[in-house]
């Protein structure tokens, strides 16, 4: 939502600042010249990405213009998926997790928590490292080291979409230029024109320029930070079930685990000892 407000922003101060100052959107409406920029801009990012990367990109767009940002609600259930997990493997063994991990979708610990079924990021990496848990003996650390590996895998990954969008971000003005280019070069075929037709043409030549900067700087490169973002918030929730987790192979007792947990939550985000408790 605050996306779509944002772009609503950005377009209503540019396009309020030139109808202030007296300009004719006519001259702005370009459609050929968008053509030119919106169009070689997508190609140059499908030559340049992979498919599953353009597949991320349109669904990572869908999930800003749709979905919500991370917030307390949403760390709160997965430390109460946790607990659950714990507390279970506490009383009865590691054992007893797994028919709970191999099929999380008929788990009343994780039906009962749908953010947490739906966020397959953070689904997949509890389920995962509970079945390595239960099916290999090792040390903390060497879980540990296990979970970062499966952390950095999904972060790089994930970070593609986001990285390639930017891309295409910094390469509009570059091609806003270019679009501005065959329009003088289209205006050098008029010097015989009157000059009202001459200025229309060269105005009309100059908004390439224009389009270009506005569809990097003010769309464009803003969506693909807020993707980013997006990462880092799946970022930290992998770093939060790893810190209870971890607590736990150190034999920790799962209310301990879970405030090992509680304290990788980015600050705005985390709950009180008091509200966990």
């Amino acid at each position: 939502m605050f996306a779509i407000i944002g772009l609503v922003v950005v377009m209503g101060a540019v396009i309020g600042g030139y109808l202030l100052e007296g300009g004719n959107l006519h001259v702005l409406w370009q459609p050929i010249e968008l053509l030119i920029i919106l169009g070689s801009g997508i190609g140059s990012l499908l030559v340049g990405s992979p498919m599953k990367v353009n597949v991320a990109i349109g669904k990572n767009l869908m999930t800003v213009f749709t979905g919500k940002p991370k917030s307390k609600a949403d760390y709160m259930d997965i430390l109460l998926v946790l607990f659950d997990l714990l507390s279970l493997a506490r009383r009865e063994g590691v054992i007893a997790l797994e028919s709970h991990v191999n099929k999380p979708d008929a788990s009343s610990m994780f039906t009962n928590r749908p953010t947490v079924l739906k966020n397959h990021a953070v689904c997949d990496f509890i389920c995962d490292n509970f079945k390595t848990y239960t099916a290999a003996s090792m040390e903390p650390h060497e879980f540990e080291a296990l979970m970062d590996i499966d952390i950095e895998a999904h972060h790089q990954d994930a970070h593609q979409a986001p990285t390639n969008l930017n891309r295409m971000a910094d390469a509009f003005p570059a091609l806003g230029i270019v679009a501005a280019v065959m329009g003088v070069v289209l205006t050098m075929g008029k010097l015989s024109e009157p000059p009202e037709v001459l200025g229309h043409s060269i105005g009309a030549a100059l908004v390439g320029t224009f389009l270009g900067v506005l569809l990097s700087y003010g769309i464009a490169g803003p969506l693909a930070a807020i993707m980013d973002t997006m990462v880092g918030e799946t970022t930290h929730q992998l770093n939060v079930v790893k810190a209870a987790m971890n607590a736990f192979a150190m034999g920790w007792p799962p209310a301990m685990a879970l405030e090992s947990a509680r304290r990788a939550i980015p600050a705005h985000d985390r709950p009180g000892f008091d509200e966990l408790e």
